[in-house]
């Protein structure tokens, strides 16, 4: 059983019946007709975000902290050429939501640590179940939103026809924290782009006496 998707980026899309504040976008400026395969089409509910960047690619770990131990509710996998557009479209959603409903409620600030934990720190609170260590793939995002959650469908772009390969819930507050760890993550990124760039050529000086 599959559903399909299909919006325009930049038009406004139709709203889902029986839903007074849900909004679409789509990050891509063509027309995606999405499958949407029955074992994503429930989608998994997230508190929390970790970003992490590969050689050649970026890694989102999507974390649950409501019950112990957390866990990784899914982990998607993205290529660097799309989080720029990703970031666009959240930052859009965002200001969208807040134009209807106000700005996402602040998350209390948790205290100042001595000492930052270090990744292995992290990951060694968290449960990765076997099957999900090597993530999943897109190379598209749809979000969409409603007054208290957003949605978002990773998608893979791949001939004869797209599919949503994983579907994500975050509650409104969580968004605004998601997109600065986001940002930050891509900054960093761009920052060891230019430390590894090599210098430009510099021309040769002129032989003496030569004008």
């Amino acid at each position: 059983m599959s559903t399909d998707q299909n919006e325009n980026a930049g038009q406004e899309p139709p709203k889902p019946s029986g839903d007074q504040g849900a909004y679409t976008q789509e990050i891509k400026h063509q027309q995606v007709s999405a499958r949407v395969p029955e074992k994503v089409s429930k989608g998994v509910f997230s508190t929390g975000a970790l970003v992490l960047q590969g050689p050649h690619e970026f890694v989102i770990d999507f974390v649950l902290r409501l019950t112990n131990p957390h866990h990784i509710s899914s982990r998607v996998i993205l290529p660097f050429s799309l989080i720029p557009s990703f970031l666009g479209a959240l930052r859009e959603n965002l200001n969208n939501f807040a134009k209807r409903f106000g700005p996402p409620p602040a998350l209390p600030t948790p205290p100042p640590a001595a000492q930052p934990p270090s990744i292995e720190e992290i990951y060694d609170q968290l449960k990765l179940p076997d099957e999900m260590m090597s993530g999943v793939y897109a190379n598209a995002v749809m979000i969409a939103h409603t007054p208290s959650e957003f949605c978002f469908d990773f998608i893979t772009n791949f001939y004869p026809r797209s599919a949503v390969s994983a579907r994500i819930y975050l509650s409104a507050p969580q968004v605004p924290r998601f997109l600065e760890t986001l940002t930050r993550s891509f900054q960093q990124y761009q920052q060891k782009l230019a430390a590894h760039r090599p210098p430009p050529p510099t021309e040769p000086l002129p032989p003496p006496g030569v004008a």
